[in-house]
Order: C-alpha cells, then structure tokens, then sequence
C-alpha cells in the first residue's frame, strides 16, 4: 500500500508540474501530436485503402468464388504466356456439364464481358461496357437490382433481348422518366430494360469497367451478337461458406474439366482455376511494404517530438534539483523520483498523441467519396501506444539522472 500510495503522489507531482508550466507544455507536446497524427493517419489511409479493394474485389469476383478460365490471374517470373495462349477457350458444353454435375457448388455461372458498345435511347447515346451473363450471375457476384428485376431463367436461357443497366446508364436514357420497359438499343441492336442495379461509384480497380456504365445481358444473347468470332468467357463457380468445401470444389472442378477435354494423367491442365486468395496474398504484400514505409516516413517526425520531451526533461530536472534534494533529505526512494520525471514525460506524449489522433478523427469527418477513411479502434490503440513509448524513452534518462542525484549536493545547487 506504501508503495501505491507513493506512485500515486508521484502521478500528482507530475500533473502539477505540468499544470505550473502550461505554455512550455503545450509547444512540447506540439512535436509529438505531429509525429502520431502523420502515423495515425498513414495507417488510417492504408486500411481505407485496403477495406475498398477488398470490397471491390468481393463485388467483381465474390466471396468464396472459383474462376474457371483460360488464364491465370497472377503473373510470376519467367511467365510461360505462349502456354497458355495456346490453350482453348471456355466452352459452354463445358459451363452446362459442370452446372449439372458439380454437386458441390452453390452456384456455377458463365461470363463474358470486356466489349465496349454504343447505347441509345432516342436522340440520347454513350459507351457502355457489356457483360455476358448466365442465370446464377446474381448469385456468384454482387448484382443489386435498385429498380425492376434480375434475368427470369427463360430468358437467359433462349437467349432473349433483355438488358440489366447500371445507374449512369438509366440517368442518361431516361429523359426523367422510368427506363423500366423501355426500349434500347445495343450498335443499333434492340434490348428491352428490365433492371437498374444499384449506384456504385467508380471502381478503383477497374474490373470490368465502371459498375454505372454497364450493360448485362443473357449469355447466349452476347455469345451471338457480339462475341460470335472470339468468345473468351471465364466460368464461376461459388462454394459453399466453407474453406474445405472450397478445397474440395478445385479438386472436383479439375477431375471434371480434364475429363471433359481428354487430358491424360501426366499432361499439363489446358485450364486455370483462379482464387481470391492469391489475389488477396498480392495485395497483402503491397499494404505491410505501404504501412512499412509509411510508419517509417512518419516515424521522423515522431523522433523530433521525442527529443524535444526529453530536452525539457532534462531542463524540468535541472530547474527541480533544489526540491529533489529536500525530497530526498526527508526520505523519498529513488523510484518515487523517477516516477515524478517518467510519469511527466508520459502525460506530454500521451497528450500530444490524443492531439494528433483527434485530428485524423477530424480529417475523417470530412466526405470523401473516392476513398472515405475509417479511423479503427486498432489504429487510435496504436497511437496511444506509441504515444506512451515514446514517453518512456524520452522520459527515462532524466528520471534516472534525477533519481541518482546526491541529496546534499542538489540542496546545495542554485
């Protein structure tokens, strides 16, 4: 209880000391709320970063999905690309033998899209990117319908001329009237509009093109009129909410498709069955060397808000040395000194990092549509954490010098 109750004076010492010296408090604390707010926020940036690549991914590919394709999505070293242009194209035999066949699966859908197309409604035009889709497309990817409806299986399947179109589309044709029912037309192809899926924004990694600029139609619709010569569709697959289910679905996925094209046991697949995961490893790397670099950028400007508590440390000890000397004559331990100067030290920095933290919180509150940031729980519990470090390591040599003084000979100094 002595000792508690000695750390606590200790604590009242430090909050005085700093109280009697507002002025030079606030201009030390000015280096260490820079040094936070620049990491706070890098860190900040980074995860905000990330959160909206993961989301964009998980609204192109879905989550748990499995592309089945011509091509791998990730390129190595030493990249065979002569290989694999050499293979054949998805087929969709092969879309429809896996449909009716993997048992493991969700859903199975065939897509196409990367063709730009001219859209029309009246004396109103744009480029719109078209994408081919089965019936299970809903269901594979995120396809959120704001107005009208999704495909009807007779449609997708006879391939009728009907068009889901993203927002930007719907503002465009419309004139201010409902587009739903209306009648469009596709390099002076006619569609009707039976859906508008749901606003977006611009997709920072452009998958497929700009989600409000897209046009779906049914796969055989596509295949027929605007792929015909060179269909290079990808089919996908969605397990089932389960990391061994997927594990399973690859290995039925690759048993079925080298059946289907004849592939003898020690032959090469003539398919890639592409993950998210290595998709998501790829990114990985790239946001620890971005918050790496970050924090060490940020980092400097941390160093010089922590030389400055220690240099008024150092100047608080030499201003005390009459006290420290009387404290000690009357019996105070070495570590009820050194808590005075160690706990001052940690009240500067953590200061100047709830500073620094309340800025980023105040960046934050502006609207960013490109990339809106999200300050974490995790993040403002680093701050604070660095924040107390930095105050240990500024603050721990004084307060040892402090500590070891001879109590006759502080009471002497002047």
């Amino acid at each position: 209880m002595k000792f508690l109750r000695q750390v606590f004076e200790s604590l009242v010492f430090a909050y005085q000391a700093l109280r009697s010296n507002i002025m030079r408090t606030t201009l030390s604390l000015l280096g260490v709320s820079v040094g936070i707010f620049a990491i706070v926020a890098v860190f900040t940036a980074v995860d905000s970063l990330n959160g909206k690549i993961r989301s964009e991914i998980d609204s192109f590919a879905g989550s748990g999905v499995l592309y089945v394709g011509k091509w791998p999505w990730l390129m190595q070293n030493n990249y065979p690309w002569w290989k694999y242009l050499n293979r054949p194209e998805m087929k969709y035999s092969e879309f429809k033998y896996l449909k009716e066949n993997l048992t493991s699966a969700q859903a199975v859908a065939i897509i196409d899209g990367g063709r730009t197309a001219s859209v029309n409604r009246g004396s109103s035009s744009m480029d719109v990117n078209i994408t081919g889709a089965s019936y299970d497309y809903n269901q594979v990817t995120s396809c959120p319908i704001n107005e009208g409806r999704y495909f009807l299986p007779i449609e997708s399947d006879n391939g009728l001329n009907v068009a889901i179109i993203g927002s930007k589309v719907a503002e465009n044709l419309s004139n201010g009237e409902s587009i739903i029912g209306q009648v469009i037309k596709l390099n002076g192809i006619k569609f009707s509009v039976i859906g508008v899926i749901e606003k977006k924004g611009n997709d920072m990694l452009g998958f497929g093109g700009t989600p409000d600029e897209k046009v779906i139609i049914p796969y055989i619709t596509y295949a027929t009129i605007f792929q015909k010569d060179r269909p290079q569709p990808d089919i996908s697959i969605k397990a089932f909410e389960d990391d061994v289910n997927q594990q399973n679905l690859e290995g039925d996925i690759s048993g079925m498709m080298r059946s289907l094209r004849s592939i003898k046991p020690k032959q090469e697949d003539s398919f890639s069955i592409n993950r998210m995961d290595g998709l998501n490893q790829f990114f990985d790397g790239i946001f620890s060397v971005l918050n790496i670099a970050g924090a060490l950028i940020a980092g400097f400007s941390l160093l010089v808000g922590g030389f400055g508590i220690a240099n008024i440390m150092f100047v608080s000890v030499k201003e005390r040395t009459n006290i420290i000397g009387i404290q000690k004559s009357l019996g105070a331990k070495n570590y009820f000194i050194m808590f005075q100067f160690l706990f001052e030290a940690v009240f500067l920095s953590l200061i100047g990092g709830i500073v620094g933290i309340g800025l980023v919180v105040l960046i934050t509150l502006i609207p960013q549509e490109a990339l809106p940031l999200s300050l974490s729980f995790k993040n403002i519990l680093s701050g604070l954490m660095i924040s107390s470090f930095i105050g240990i390591l500024s603050g721990i040599i004084p307060a040892w010098v402090a500590a070891k003084m001879d109590p006759v000979i502080a009471i002497r100094s002047k």
